[in-house]
C-alpha cells in the first residue's frame, strides 16, 4: 500500500513550479533554499519520479511534474474554497454554484436562463466567462459545477461530459431608430441597405446567420464584428448598425427607445445547453435549472 501523500511536500513543489525556481520559491516561503529543495526531493522520492529537470541555469518541469502540477492546482484551489464553504454551511448561508458561461452566450439571455436559481436569496452564484474549450476543461476537472453554452459538448470519450438542451429562441433584427426610419424596403430586404453588426464566428449561431443572409441574397456592409454580445448591443444603440439578437432580449433592447425591431427570423434559432461532468445531476441548483427548462 502506498504511503499517504505529504501535503506539505506537495505545497513546496507547487510553489517552486509556480515561481519557476527554488530561490524564488524560498523567498516567497521565507525559508532556506536547501530546505525547499529537500522537501521537493522528498516528494519525488515518495512518488518515484523526478518532477524537475535542469534547464539552462534553472529548472523545468518534467512530464511527470506537469501532471503533478495540474492535480496540485486543483487540490490547492479546493483548499482555498474550503474555509468559505464550511463557513457558509455553518452559518446557513448561500448555496454556491460555480458556473461557467461560454462567451458565445448573449449576456441578456444568461440572466433569463439563470433566473430560476438567482431568484432564491440563498443562492451564491460564481460565474466564470471564458472560451468554450477552456471551460470544458475546467468542467472536466471539476473546477465548475455546470457550463452554460450555445452548443453541446463534442463527443469525447476522455472527457465524459453530458449536454442537456434547455432552451431555444429565434433571432430578431434590431436597428437604431433613425436608421430604421429611413428604410425604403420591407424586411428582410431592408437589411441590404443598412450597415450590419454581427457576432464573430466564435458563436455557434454565426455560421447560420451567414447562411440565412446568403439564402435571402443579402450582401450588407458588415460594419463590425464582436466577441462580446454586450459590446455589440452598445454599438448598435449608438447608431452604428442593425444587428440580430434573441427575441428573449427584446424587452431589454427596446426599453431605452434607441432601437426598434425591424423583423424576426423564426427559421434562425439559437439553442442553449447545460453541460455537466456527471450524467446524474447531484448539485441541487443545477437540478433546479434543468427542471425549470425541460429538454427541447
Amino acid at each position: 500500500m502506498a504511503a499517504p501523500l505529504n501535503y506539505h511536500h506537495l505545497h513546496y513543489f507547487w510553489v517552486v513550479a509556480k515561481e519557476g525556481g527554488m530561490m524564488r520559491a524560498a523567498e516567497r516561503l521565507g525559508m532556506a533554499v536547501q530546505t525547499v529543495s529537500a522537501q521537493v526531493r522528498a516528494l519525488e522520492d515518495s512518488l518515484g519520479h523526478a518532477l524537475f529537470k535542469p534547464a539552462g541555469r534553472g529548472i523545468a518541469l518534467t512530464e511527470a511534474g506537469r501532471a503533478a502540477l495540474d492535480l496540485a492546482d486543483q487540490i490547492f484551489q479546493l483548499g482555498e474554497e474550503l474555509a468559505a464553504v464550511v463557513r457558509d454551511a455553518a452559518e446557513g448561508q448561500a448555496l454556491r454554484l460555480r458556473m461557467g458561461i461560454s462567451d458565445g452566450v448573449p449576456k441578456l439571455v444568461v440572466r433569463r436562463l439563470l433566473q430560476p436559481v438567482v431568484e432564491d436569496a440563498k443562492t451564491r452564484l460564481l460565474c466564470h466567462e471564458d472560451e468554450f474549450d477552456r471551460l470544458l476543461a475546467d468542467l472536466a476537472l471539476h473546477r465548475l459545477d455546470v457550463l452554460l453554452s450555445d452548443r453541446a459538448a463534442p463527443a469525447n470519450p476522455n472527457l465524459r461530459l453530458y449536454s442537456r438542451r434547455i432552451g431555444e429562441a429565434p433571432l430578431a433584427w434590431f436597428a437604431p431608430l433613425a436608421m430604421a426610419g429611413k428604410r425604403k424596403l420591407r424586411f428582410p430586404e431592408c437589411l441590404a441597405d443598412m450597415p450590419m453588426l454581427l457576432p464573430t464566428d466564435h458563436t455557434a449561431v454565426r455560421p447560420r446567420i451567414d447562411q440565412w443572409l446568403q439564402r435571402n441574397d443579402l450582401r450588407p456592409r458588415i460594419a463590425g464584428e464582436f466577441e462580446d454580445s454586450a459590446l455589440l448591443v452598445a454599438f448598435g444603440r449608438s447608431g452604428m448598425g442593425a444587428f440580430p439578437a434573441s427575441v428573449w432580449a427584446r424587452d431589454e433592447l427596446l426599453a431605452g427607445r434607441e432601437l426598434v425591431q425591424i423583423g424576426e427570423t423564426r427559421e434562425l434559432v439559437e439553442a442553449f445547453y447545460l453541460i455537466t461532468a456527471e450524467r446524474r445531476i447531484q448539485h441541487p441548483l443545477v437540478q433546479r435549472l434543468v427542471d425549470a427548462h425541460p429538454a427541447h
